[in-house]
């Protein structure tokens, strides 16, 4: 195979990247690894099962199987493969909810990337006519589903937060735009003498509490509704915000921090986990995901561009902390 006919081969295999994309977000709407766990199944008993169209839902399992997610056997029928288990709803790293996110409202919002690009505007607000975050409040359910995809997707990178950053030093944390509050209840289960707030909408909140309820920590884990464009609670030794900054442009960004800092005391400190584009060409997913923000309003920033928000807040960008993930901690504490 000549060098031209190699790169040929890989940028088609690129570029028919968003199909799979697509058959897998159809699978994960349709729950088709749930209704595989107890064993193969034809694409025409799973047709019945979900109200489709036998032989349409065959092409898309086939050419699923294709690429790992399914397995398809001498008989035709399709099992699950270590892949298409992580589809399953009662896997504790289910991505179900991220392939639905993926697949469905953003994909089409990636359709206008073109848009963004020559108008600096999001793209989703003019696929759906709304920016993302008011769609999503006008359609709670598939909120549920983006706090759920957020939450498995922090999972992992959570614990190697909580490994690089010593929250010890804290008595009280209150984590902000905190969605499920899985992070949360990550740390206060680590750190027992830590009390922590979920503040958030009040809608997301109420979402959470049934979380909150089972989670052992009624004591110490308190939620609180609001807006952080408004004000947030006040007083604790740390804020955190988790994949928040990144939603949103220089002015409305500022603003939330601002907000933070007014909350702080002079020694409290606030917390950004969020990726950090390092210079160079070197693959980083924080590149693409900022092409994703481009298209919901929001960005990914570097280490100056993130001394430059915390400086127009009133605070002081005080380290960078990285963690064994791609995420790294952005520690700020109260300009002199």
């Amino acid at each position: 195979m000549t060098d031209n006919q190699s790169s040929l081969q890989t940028l088609t295999q690129i570029l028919g990247a968003s199909w799979i994309t697509q058959g897998i977000w159809v699978a994960s709407e349709l729950g088709i690894a749930d209704l595989l766990v107890n064993g193969p199944l034809t694409a025409e008993d799973l047709a019945r099962q979900t109200k489709t169209h036998g032989a349409a839902l065959y092409r898309v399992l086939r050419a699923l199987a294709s690429v790992g997610i399914f397995a398809q056997d001498a008989q035709g029928r399709f099992s699950l493969t270590p892949h298409a288990s992580l589809l399953r709803s009662d896997v504790a790293d289910s991505q179900r909810p991220f392939a639905i996110m993926m697949g469905a409202e953003f994909h089409k919002a990636w359709g206008e990337l073109l848009h963004s690009v020559q108008t600096g505007e999001g793209g989703f607000q003019k696929t759906f006519g709304k920016p993302f975050f008011q769609y999503m409040l006008d359609h709670p359910m598939r909120h549920g589903i983006y706090d759920a995809a957020m939450g498995e997707f922090g999972r992992v990178e959570t614990q190697e937060m909580l490994e690089a950053y010593d929250f010890s030093a804290f008595q009280t944390v209150v984590d902000v735009g905190g969605g499920s509050g899985m992070l949360l209840e990550a740390m206060l289960k680590r750190h027992p003498e830590i009390r922590g707030t979920l503040f958030d909408l009040p809608a997301v909140v109420e979402r959470a509490r049934s979380f909150i309820s089972g989670s052992g920590l009624d004591g110490r884990f308190r939620t609180e509704g609001g807006d952080f464009f408004s004000s947030v609670p006040a007083g604790a030794d740390a804020y955190i915000l988790q994949h928040v900054i990144h939603d949103w442009e220089d002015g409305e960004a500022i603003t939330i921090l601002r907000n933070c800092r007014e909350a702080m005391r002079s020694d409290s400190r606030v917390l950004l986990v969020e990726m950090v584009i390092p210079a160079g060409n070197g693959p980083f997913f924080g590149k693409w995901l900022d092409l994703m923000m481009l298209l919901v309003g929001g960005r990914e920033r570097n280490e100056e561009e993130y001394r430059q928000l915390f400086s127009a807040a009133g605070l002081k960008l005080n380290r960078v902390i990285p963690t064994a993930s791609e995420v790294s901690i952005i520690e700020g504490i109260r300009a002199s």
